[in-house]
């Protein structure tokens, strides 16, 4: 049976209560980019001690992934969710009352937690309620992390530029009035009817091609979080400036997701966009350790572009290229690739400060080029991806036909 067509826009004002909390999430990851520097100055840290906010914030939610299908299995979808928001406004609140950076770390740490249990269950009840099929609930999804990480830099250099700790503060107030619409808007989800154990997430992966679009987005997410993590410190302006640069990049992110992404499936089929997108990210990496100031800026805004293709095309496959539940799929899919996010920004904010500045980006373009080779290597895996890309040209497929 075909699932229902309708428009893109035209979902239950659940989907929209829930999609608005992920664009509030999803701003906690480019929200410190812009106050970055004034962290450092006013916690006197440096640039890689700063950067453990994202390593400690990625590493706790990669591994509170794995918890999140036991989690939700038991006590259902919409108390999963309000459990989560409910972490993110606790210790977001608590993160703008640091007075040392370990406490500010730590507090970040908190916050991963429950930014796993909402995000990993956000997706598979926006796919589960969203009219439309899960294509359209998958675009929608991307389209809140591209709002979400576009939006972060200008709130945290609006608030940020009061204080360094406004942005925290900031975030804790949305996230609750996130809480309230889920509260009010969406209704109970039905538990699934077999509960997921806690082995389940890595069992997924023994799965050939969840695991190659994983590892393969292990190393893109490493890329990825080499621009938004080290840049930063290396622009050289006030938090306007660097929310700005941000900004356009996030916009890039955002319409490449939404527009850019589709339309290029049905033309090139998934596994070749994402060798392309991977090889252009490699490139514009090039760009920016080769070039100065204004060089940089555009390289940056334009790498965009790319993370849109990737993050639209790897979460759809993520969600349908194996058998496993999507939940789990998710789980451990988000397993590996936030291990990415986690190790990057440390690793090469301490390489930025020991070797010089072009030495990150070549790491990342580097570790474009692994992806490329693995997804390359093992593509047979993904043949079933661009099957479903030809029937989505040609027909409205089913869930078994995919």
């Amino acid at each position: 049976m075909s699932q229902p067509s309708g428009g893109l826009l035209r979902q239950p004002v659940s989907v929209w209560a829930t999609a608005f909390a992920a664009v509030v999430a999803f701003m906690g990851i480019g929200l410190v980019d812009p106050i970055l520097p004034s962290i450092a100055q006013g916690l006197r840290a440096t640039p890689s001690q700063v950067s453990l906010l994202f390593t400690s914030y990625f590493l706790v939610t990669a591994v509170a992934m794995l918890i999140t299908g036991w989690f939700s299995s038991r006590i259902g979808g919409k108390r999963t969710l309000l459990l989560g928001l409910a972490l993110v406004v606790v210790f977001a609140a608590l993160a703008g009352t640091s007075d040392t950076v370990g406490q500010l770390v730590g507090f970040r740490a908190g916050w991963g937690l429950g930014n796993a249990l909402f995000v990993a269950t956000a997706l598979a009840v926006i796919v589960g309620v969203a009219s439309g099929g899960a294509e359209k609930a998958i675009i929608l999804y991307e389209a809140a992390l591209g709002l979400g990480i576009s939006l972060g830099p200008l709130v945290g250099a609006l608030l940020g530029d009061w204080n360094w700790r406004a942005p925290f503060f900031g975030t804790a107030t949305l996230m609750a009035v996130g809480f309230v619409l889920i509260v009010t808007l969406l209704a109970p989800t039905p538990k699934p009817a077999v509960r997921t154990r806690l082995s389940d997430p890595i069992r997924a992966l023994a799965h050939g091609g969840l695991s190659t679009t994983a590892f393969t987005a292990l190393f893109y997410n490493f890329a990825f979080f080499t621009v938004l993590a080290f840049t930063p410190f290396i622009l050289g302006m006030s938090a306007y400036g660097i929310g700005a640069v941000f900004f356009g990049w996030g916009v890039c992110v955002a319409l490449a997701s939404v527009f850019g992404a589709p339309w290029l499936q049905r033309r090139l089929g998934s596994v070749r966009v994402l060798l392309l997108s991977l090889a252009l990210l490699a490139v514009l990496q090039v760009g920016i350790a080769l070039s100065g100031q204004a060089g940089t800026v555009v390289f940056v805004i334009l790498c965009g572009i790319p993370i849109g293709f990737n993050n639209t095309i790897f979460t759809e496959a993520a969600m349908e290229v194996s058998d496993a539940p999507r939940p789990v799929a998710s789980a451990g899919y988000n397993f590996v690739r936030w291990m990415g996010g986690a190790l990057a920004p440390y690793i090469v904010t301490k390489l930025g400060e020991e070797f010089g500045e072009a030495v990150p980006y070549y790491v990342g373009a580097a570790c474009c080029v692994v992806g490329i080779a693995i997804l390359f290597a093992r593509r047979h895996h993904l043949a079933a991806l661009d099957h479903v890309d030809t029937d989505h040209t040609f027909q409205d497929a089913s869930p078994a036909q995919a």
